[in-house]
């Protein structure tokens, strides 16, 4: 049973007759009879008495024309929802994130709001290989990355293939010591001045990129840092630095700007700072109009929009 033998087969118990149906189906009778024939066959039962002079349905054709109804509201119905989901979805911006982003993010987002105050925007966390992942598979429209490894290769190859890196900016990283120590007291740091605190940092498996950006720092300015306890969350790990042994992490100086830690100085890192390149992954298709907003709003922002200017890895 087809749906257009259906809505035939309603046209026609509702005008009684076979020409005028096909007329307000827009299409010609033999066509109307034709279907009609085939659904009585399926049935196997005649819904409607043919006369030379009258069209009336049979006993058979009063009970199906209720459930021909249903058939069709449930159509509508199914379509309504389906449109529905469609609106939904043009105006939802699903965007992977990353961790730090601070108050970068919060200015990509007003930017966003100023240009396309419609759209609703689904932010998702998760690692960054499934976020790219995300990305190629269509779940996510963009999302922010990050790192060293995505910049282009000297040998052209693809570090990403199925999607195109647009370069946003680059993260500086500042240091959180105890406001207590002496080093707080000074408006920027040298990597080698913590040469003998404790570096309490997220394991490696975690954030490769992070640690491996901290580590490659101190070994270029020509020390290997003491490990100290793993960063654990942001509440425990600043409090032990702010009231334990003294010790040091590092923040994004974007993150470290709404990051609330009363004992904790966050200072900046004397020149080279260690930095991360932030990139915003999408597919290489077409940017619909959402994305478009969204690809707008981060072109939009200067290269540094918090802390200090980043200095690229």
């Amino acid at each position: 049973m087809e749906l257009r033998q259906v809505r035939y087969f309603v046209a026609v118990a509702e005008e009684l007759h076979f020409g005028r149906a096909a007329e307000r189906l827009h299409i010609v009778q033999p066509t109307v009879s034709q279907q009609i024939q085939r659904l009585e066959r399926e049935l196997d039962l005649k819904l409607f008495d043919r006369t030379t002079r009258a069209v009336t349905l049979t006993a058979a054709g009063h009970t199906f024309l209720a459930h021909a109804h249903a058939l069709l509201q449930a159509e509508r119905s199914a379509n309504e929802a389906m449109a529905a989901f469609r609106a939904e979805q043009d105006s939802t911006l699903r965007v992977g994130t990353s961790t730090g982003l601070g108050l970068r993010l919060d200015a990509v987002l007003t930017a966003l709001t100023e240009r396309a105050p419609q759209l609703l925007v689904e932010l998702v966390s998760a690692p960054q290989a499934a976020r790219l992942q995300q990305v190629r598979d269509g779940e996510l429209d963009a999302a922010f990355v990050r790192g060293a490894d995505l910049e282009p290769r000297t040998d052209g190859a693809d570090h990403s293939p199925g999607l195109e890196l647009l370069p946003l900016w680059c993260d500086t990283l500042v240091a959180a010591l105890p406001a207590g120590h002496s080093l707080a007291a000074q408006p920027n740091v040298a990597l080698s001045d913590l040469a003998g605190l404790p570096l309490r940092i997220t394991p490696r498996d975690t954030n490769p990129l992070l640690v491996d950006t901290v580590i490659n720092a101190c070994r270029t300015t020509g020390f290997e840092p003491v490990m100290g306890a793993a960063f654990t969350t942001d509440q425990d790990t600043l409090a032990a630095i702010a009231t334990g042994r003294p010790s040091w992490t590092v923040y994004y100086a974007s993150q470290a700007e709404i990051q609330p830690a009363p004992r904790i100085s966050f200072r900046p890192f004397a020149t080279p700072a260690p930095a991360v390149r932030t990139y915003l992954a999408v597919r290489p298709d077409p940017p619909s109009r959402r994305l478009a907003a969204l690809l707008d709003a981060c072109s939009s922002l200067p290269p540094a929009t918090a802390g200090a200017q980043a200095t690229p890895p």
